[in-house]
């Protein structure tokens, strides 16, 4: 198993910046500025939460610990299509996301309708299998990070470290 250290800074000026340095001592980071310092670290905890609970070795946090930088992620998507993992991933973030911004909580069954209309329309199969215990748990790991956010001053930076999850790791249900 892996690691990486994931390190959020929050500035003063109400930016924001993500380094991640992985095992090998490599470090990809981006900065984020204006309305994306206010959104993209909570979108980067909700990451955390996700994989860390799914047990996920190719959603953002792994694939960056697997050699992917920042800057892989878009468009021109140098690294190709995203593995299927990364994109439940994302789908599962986005749900999270959403709820975040209406300050609903939406049920299980918009995912999974949410996660099937994707699939049919992207052409990809896409099998989110996710109990109401297992997204509890991810809202909840969450919610702590978010309070850990809160709580930091300008200038400080919040370091987690991501545990990769070996291959023959099982998502949990």
């Amino acid at each position: 198993m892996s690691e990486l250290t994931v390190l959020i800074k929050k500035r003063a000026d109400g930016s924001a910046a993500l380094s991640c340095r992985r095992a090998d001592g490599s470090v990809t980071w981006q900065r984020q500025e204006g309305a994306q310092g206010r959104f993209f670290p909570l979108h980067d905890l909700t990451h955390f939460a996700v994989e860390t609970e799914l047990g996920y070795d190719q959603g953002f946090f792994g694939l960056v610990a697997a050699g992917w930088d920042i800057t892989d992620f878009g468009r021109p998507w140098p690294r190709g299509e995203l593995p299927t993992q990364a994109l439940l991933t994302e789908l599962l973030v986005g749900f999270l996301d959403g709820e975040r911004a209406s300050g609903t909580k939406w049920s299980i069954d918009e995912l999974t309708s949410s996660t099937a209309s994707y699939a049919a329309q992207s052409g990809r199969a896409l099998d989110l299998e996710l109990s109401d215990a297992a997204l509890d748990r991810i809202r909840e790991r969450r919610g702590r990070l978010f309070a850990q956010w809160a709580a930091l001053r300008s200038g400080e930076t919040l370091e987690l470290t991501f545990h990769v999850p070996s291959r023959s790791a099982a998502p949990l249900p």
